[in-house]
């Protein structure tokens, strides 16, 4: 099918603006570490139930130590620690600005991948850093009546915000490292058939780390019971849902499904939409103001990520 790669772009750009959305709703309701250890939790349910139609077993074949490793710490940084923030991101400033700032997430990718993997920072990297952080900067600053430039955000959100990126630029590169070597370790004559599921099975060991590392932290909190009255949370338990559906599981898989049918690059362009994607449903849900400067910083900010990519 023609453009079936930007098709599937678009679909995960929409797929994780509803994923913000419900989990600033969710996350408003059961509270960050509630949320994300049902999150975790179902996600890996899920990922465990495909694992076992795919390759007969609730877990990913034929990975070694290694591979768990990298993908363990992949989680831990990535979706322990950055969702972390950019749940509480959510909470303090909104899943609009929350989202803004994951705009960040390919600047810290490419400095990691510069001090891990020896890649070169280019003029183009720099380049589109550059645009990036000019758009957040549209977004989130500007000048008072004696013409002094302040925050429109308070310090805070912004701080999560930037931990949000962080931790999704920094847990990319680290489930790279994972996923190679993961598939260097698959049977040659199976890598074939089953080379479309292994980043299933590499985020359901993301997501083992997520989960441990929430429900461990909730457990050394004494917040358990938190855990179990929120089963009478049904609106959140329904938010929660939906967030696990649209972002972990069928976010998260079919983006990586998008880059099989269209250059890497379009691909990446199309899905870093969501800043824009959620300006209207945030207005008519949560009441937040539309401005033409919000506008103009989301535009901008998401041409700066579309740059590492096409340039």
């Amino acid at each position: 099918m023609k453009f079936l790669g930007e098709i599937i772009s678009l679909g995960v750009a929409c797929s994780w603006t509803v994923a913000a959305l419900s989990s600033e709703i969710g996350s408003r309701r059961l509270g960050v570490f509630v949320m994300n250890v049902w999150r975790m939790g179902i996600a890996l349910l899920l990922s465990a139930l495909l694992m076992y139609v795919v390759f007969g077993q609730p877990y990913p074949l034929y990975a070694s130590a290694t591979t768990w490793s990298w993908l363990l710490l992949s989680g831990v940084v990535g979706y322990f620690f950055g969702d972390w923030c950019l749940f509480n991101s959510y909470l303090t400033i909104g899943s609009r600005y929350g989202q803004l700032f994951m705009t960040l997430a390919p600047l810290f990718a490419a400095f990691t991948a510069w001090v891990m993997l020896g890649q070169t920072l280019s003029w183009s990297t720099l380049l589109a850093m550059t645009v990036t952080l000019t758009g957040i900067a549209i977004s989130v600053f500007h000048r008072d009546s004696h013409h002094k430039v302040k925050l429109t955000l308070p310090p805070k959100g912004i701080l999560y915000g930037i931990g949000a990126g962080m931790g999704q630029g920094v847990g990319l590169v680290l489930s790279k490292v994972g996923v190679d070597h993961y598939t260097t370790e698959v049977p040659e004559e199976l890598l074939g058939a089953v080379e479309n599921y292994l980043p299933f099975g590499s985020n359901m060991i993301r997501c083992v780390a997520g989960f441990l590392c929430f429900s461990l932290w909730m457990l050394f909190r004494g917040e358990l019971p938190r855990l179990r009255s929120s089963i009478h949370e049904h609106r959140g338990l329904a938010a929660m849902l939906v967030a696990v559906f649209s972002g972990p599981f069928i976010g998260v898989g079919f983006s990586l499904m998008a880059v099989q049918y269209t250059a890497a690059g379009i691909a990446s362009t199309l899905m870093a939409l969501t800043p824009i994607l959620i300006l209207l449903p945030s207005r008519w849900l949560f009441g937040q103001p539309i401005t033409s400067k919000s506008v103009v910083g989301a535009i901008i900010s998401c041409v700066g990520v579309s740059l590492f990519f096409l340039l």
